[in-house]
């Protein structure tokens, strides 16, 4: 799904891939340290979710670093909130999306950066650690991608952009309400072909951009930091993400930061099966309560 480039010239683009870089080896070593029973602080949330010294670190690191390269606030997972109602433009940060994936010793776990201006994002970054990979969506253009180790640059390819004839749905490694998953999916088999893939956080996006994934439903709720980058990504290859009423996501509109459910879909063809299977699930749900 990706073609070998030169270099980018945009300096911000690649100052943020060498701060991300660096959070990715961060995160790198803290799972090294964790997968090795190392001494480990893992605490809780409020909401009784995890979060360990490894969200803590990252975040850390990445605010000053955004801190250093530009006056703008940054709402980050683990970082104050207080203050986001007066912001039109902002960085939204998930230093360790996939925190569950973390602590279950499997590495589909990201680094979600994006950047926010009146509701819209306009630049976004997904990296994955284990995988020494950075996904860009420049403030125009195609997404690109970068790998640390080869030191190499690609750029998004629509004319490999191939459909397969087997729909592929992408679903979370665990979650809420698994029957509402189970209706959905046998409504997608009454339209298609289709195939399975589970993986962690948002994982998934990645997993889309390299045309692994063509549909992923979720009916249990995200926050904004979890969506941000991913559905910017999609957006830029003619795909998308959008509540169950067919509208984009909007960031930093609300007095909530929690998402409700949204089908994120790898084009247009695949949006028009994933909302056909979504009415198909709501009119038997319905005849059945």
């Amino acid at each position: 799904m990706f073609r070998l480039i030169d270099a980018p010239t945009n300096d911000l683009i690649l100052q943020l891939v060498s701060i991300i870089g660096n959070a990715s080896e961060i995160l790198r070593d803290e799972y090294q340290k964790y997968c090795t029973g190392s001494v480990f602080n893992i605490d809780q949330k409020l909401d009784s979710s995890p979060v360990t010294q490894a969200d803590y670190r990252v975040h850390q690191y990445m605010i000053e670093q955004l801190e250093y390269i530009s006056d703008l606030p940054i709402l980050s997972e683990e970082g104050e909130h207080g203050q986001r109602i007066h912001w039109d433009k902002f960085w939204l940060l998930d230093p360790l999306d996939g925190t569950k994936e973390f602590l279950h010793q499997r590495a589909e776990f990201t680094i979600n950066l994006s950047q926010v201006a009146f509701g819209q994002t306009s630049l976004a970054m997904l990296a994955i650690p284990s995988e020494y990979t950075v996904y860009i969506a420049p403030e125009s253009g195609l997404p690109l991608k970068f790998n640390y180790q080869l030191k190499q640059w690609f750029i998004f390819d629509e004319i490999i952009n191939v459909d397969r004839s087997i729909v592929c749905i992408g679903l979370s490694q665990s979650g809420q309400s698994k029957s509402i998953y189970e209706e959905y999916i046998q409504m997608v088999s009454q339209l298609c072909e289709y195939s399975i893939l589970k993986a962690g956080s948002a994982y998934k996006f990645c997993m889309m951009l390299e045309g692994k994934i063509d549909i992923y439903p979720r009916f249990h709720p995200t926050c904004e930091w979890d969506t941000s980058a991913g559905q910017c990504l999609l957006e830029r290859i003619n795909g998308g993400l959008i509540d169950f009423s067919g509208r984009p996501f909007q960031y930093n509109q609300r007095q909530t930061l929690i998402n409700q459910g949204f089908i994120a879909y790898r084009n247009n063809k695949m949006k028009n099966i994933a909302l056909e299977a979504l009415e198909l699930t709501s009119k038997r749900i319905k005849l059945n309560t």
